[in-house]
Formats: C-alpha cells, sequence, structure tokens
C-alpha cells in the first residue's frame, strides 16, 4: 500500500545522521514492547506479514510522529483486539475482564530456543523461474491498497536478475490472511541514475529482493 511508511527515496525528508552509539533500546519501555510482541506473537494468530502491516496502516501524521517501539505498541494493540485476545476496553483500563485468564504462549525457558529458530519464509516447493540470472526486468508500477514490499521509488524502473533466492512466502498475500502462495524472490541490482536520475552518482547501485510478481520483462 502506499503511505508514509514508504519513505525510502523521497526528497524532503532531511539527512540521514546515523548515531555510532545508539543503544539497542531508548528507554525500559521498548525492550518490553519487543518482549511483548515476541511473546503474544507465539500463540500463532497472525504472521509477520499481518504485524508489518498492522503497522503501515497507522494514520501518516501518527505514524511520523511516533517512535520505532511506539508503531510496534500501536500495530500489536490493534493484532490482539482482532484476534480476540483482549477487549477494547480491557486495552483502555491495562486490566483484564472477570475470568479472562490466558496461559503464556511463551515460557522463559523457550525464549533464548523461539528466538534462534526464527521464522523462516523459505518453502520447499516448486515454483516457475520466468527470469533467468542476468535478465533486464522492470519492476512493474503497482499501487495496490493492501501490504506490498516493493518500494515505490523502484516501480517502473529497469533493473537486472543477479540472484535467484529459491521460494519464499509472497507477502502480499499472506498479510490478509490469502495464504503464503509461495513465488521465486529475485536479488535485483538498479543503478542509481535509473532510480534518481543523472544528478545521482554513476557507481552507486541499489539491490533489492523481489519477488518474480513484482517484475516483468524489459
Amino acid at each position: 500500500m502506499n503511505g508514509v511508511h514508504d519513505m525510502g527515496g523521497m526528497h524532503g525528508l532531511g539527512a540521514i545522521a546515523p548515531d555510532p552509539n545508539e543503544p539497542l533500546f531508548h528507554a525500559d519501555w521498548e525492550s518490553r514492547v519487543l518482549a511483548m510482541t515476541l511473546a503474544v506473537g507465539a500463540w500463532g494468530r497472525w504472521n509477520i506479514d499481518m504485524s508489518r502491516h498492522a503497522r503501515e496502516s497507522i494514520p501518516g501524521p501518527d505514524y511520523l510522529r511516533m517512535g520505532y517501539y511506539e508503531k510496534w505498541l500501536v500495530g500489536l494493540v490493534e493484532l490482539v483486539v482482532a484476534a480476540g485476545l483482549v477487549t477494547e476496553r480491557e486495552v483502555a483500563s491495562g486490566r483484564p475482564a472477570d475470568g479472562s485468564r490466558l496461559s503464556p504462549p511463551l515460557a522463559a525457558d523457550r525464549v533464548a530456543f523461539a528466538i534462534a529458530a526464527g521464522g523462516p519464509a523459505t518453502r520447499d516447493v516448486d515454483a516457475p523461474r520466468p527470469f533467468p540470472i542476468g535478465e533486464t526486468v522492470r519492476a512493474r508500477n503497482l499501487n495496490p491498497t493492501g501490504h506490498t514490499r516493493l518500494p515505490r521509488y523502484a516501480r517502473g524502473r529497469v533493473g537486472v536478475i543477479e540472484r535467484d533466492h529459491g521460494v519464499h512466502v509472497f507477502p502480499d498475500t499472506n498479510a490478509h490472511g490469502l495464504g503464503e502462495q509461495p513465488r521465486r524472490l529475485y536479488g535485483v541490482r538498479f543503478t542509481a541514475r535509473e532510480l534518481w536520475g543523472e544528478d545521482a552518482n554513476g557507481r552507486d547501485s541499489v539491490h533489492l529482493d523481489l519477488w518474480d510478481a513484482y517484475l516483468e520483462p524489459a
């Protein structure tokens, strides 16, 4: 979907000024949000693409105002309410309803194992190979109303297939409960000038991992 979350390549937002000494968490509550996201997600009521879509559905002014983990918290609240794990009244009051009690989905002794195992998106299934390595392709000019991993700045631009990553879960369907529908994932190289014009450095390029559904022959 098109929104303020997809800010890559946009003008007017100022320079990026990374802090080489930035802490992992800026406050204790941020680590708690991460812990809650992992723990509650262990119930399996949603997937990572649904989580991303919940965050990118935050209204633009709020999204720009919020910090990173604020977005995580707002998205998590939306997910737990939609899944029926809590009610909006419970969220507002910070207290469970009478008789409402759920067993923890992720015990403390399983946390390290769960984090190490991760959530691989690769799938061992047969899928067509529509593009060979080295082929010139164009990113399709798509403007979907739902979740997608195709950034706006690459749409309509021409690049070259440099790597075949195999078959991966397709986020555009997975984010909306329409199934994983695994597809071929490619590494595509775009020159900076193709993306941003002749003022870009001619030696620079950007590598994007794009599903085959995002691509067409150039």
